[in-house]
């Protein structure tokens, strides 16, 4: 079920932006902040997500389905049209509170839009986000922006991103969910 706002033939869409780093304002954190500015300022509905802020349960199969902010992190994806996931890269893959969190919230990321922030040490791991790219389309049938921003260390410099062709990367992703969303919900 999409919740879409109508207003005067004009869909308006919902964008989550996560930013799963657990080090408050990380550099995952600046990317996904970066990447929220971009769509306020453009009159997009976004809302940044930090799961840092957050006391998140484990999905151990059971008795998280119960914790409140298991509700709120389901109710927070189900409302949107689109999600930007920002993740620290750590031994090759996204860090483990991205993968819980898409764990616990499950069946509400079914048919979501979905792109990528990666935030990393150094340049080797560039192709480390696409396990959970394939979990996502195959588990929930989520469309993949083919796009997605890896940035190292070197792109950030007291906690903000300053690399200006990071910058950019962000801003055409933020670009390319709104298109994305936008085509796939206008029917």
């Amino acid at each position: 079920m999409t919740l879409l706002k109508r207003d005067k033939e004009k869909i308006i869409m919902k964008y989550l932006i996560i930013s799963s780093g657990l080090r408050k304002e990380g550099n995952s954190w600046a990317m996904a902040s970066l990447c929220c500015k971009r769509f306020q300022e453009s009159g997009e509905e976004a809302e940044l997500l930090a799961l840092s802020d957050h006391e998140m349960p484990y999905c151990d199969g059971k008795t998280y389905v119960d914790h409140p902010t298991t509700q709120l992190f389901r109710d927070k994806v189900g409302a949107v049209q689109g999600i930007i996931l920002a993740t620290p890269v750590y031994n090759f893959d996204a860090n483990s509170a991205a993968k819980n969190f898409i764990e616990i919230t499950g069946q509400v990321w079914e048919n979501k839009v979905v792109g990528f922030l990666c935030a990393a040490g150094g340049d080797k791991s560039y192709m480390s986000i696409m396990a959970l790219a394939n979990s996502l389309m195959l588990d929930f049938r989520c469309v993949i922006i083919p796009r997605f921003v890896y940035a190292s260390s070197s792109a950030f410099s007291n906690g903000a991103v300053t690399d200006a062709t990071v910058v950019d990367r962000i801003y055409e992703l933020s670009d390319e969910l709104v298109r994305f969303t936008t085509s796939l919900n206008s029917s």
